[in-house]
């Protein structure tokens, strides 16, 4: 007797857009909200917290539809899935930010980088601020930003799959 497993990609699909599209309206609340150049704390952890609660839920929905069965390699799978589409999306969302909302966006994060260098290190000559800057610019270009949103968030779904299997795998019976 051959059980039907289900299929990952429709999980993938619906979880990483939903994760995606939260992520796009986080952005957008942050940029009106003025905290896109310099994000509040509380940004991060609940970004980080929706993150994970999606990737779960979207793993055990795969686990439910599969019988209640599910292997850390399929969570992994679905966890990974998951942040590639919502990392396409954000990195998306952070192109049109930088190049087409706001033009000058990586302008103003260099000079509030530079102000925060001049408050912790006044010692600071501005030569040797010039120069941080020059290295800073280097990962302020958008490909660059994009590349790391992507990359990050693979390595969270990675983690976040990880752990969920570990939570709740439940192998097959007739499974070696």
């Amino acid at each position: 007797m051959e059980t039907q497993q289900a299929k990952a990609s429709k999980f993938v699909l619906n979880y990483g857009l939903i994760l995606g599209i939260i992520m796009v309206v986080l952005g957008v609340i942050m940029y009106v909200a003025n905290y896109h150049l310099d994000p509040h704390w509380s940004f991060s952890v609940i970004s980080f917290a929706i993150f994970i609660a999606v990737v779960f839920y979207g793993v055990k929905a795969f686990k439910n539809e599969n019988g209640g069965f599910l292997t850390i390699g399929e969570a992994i799978k679905v966890g990974v899935g998951i942040a590639l589409i919502a990392g396409i999306i954000s990195a998306i969302w952070a192109f049109i930010l930088s190049t087409y909302v706001e033009p000058d966006y990586m302008a103003q994060m260099a000079e509030m980088q530079r102000e925060k260098m001049v408050e912790r290190f006044p010692e600071m000559t501005d030569q040797q601020l010039d120069k941080a800057a020059e290295m800073n610019s280097t990962f302020m270009k958008p490909w660059f930003t994009s590349a790391v949103t992507i990359v990050s968030n693979l390595l969270f779904g990675l983690l976040t799959g990880l752990v969920a299997g570990l939570i709740m795998k439940h192998k097959r019976p007739y499974d070696v």
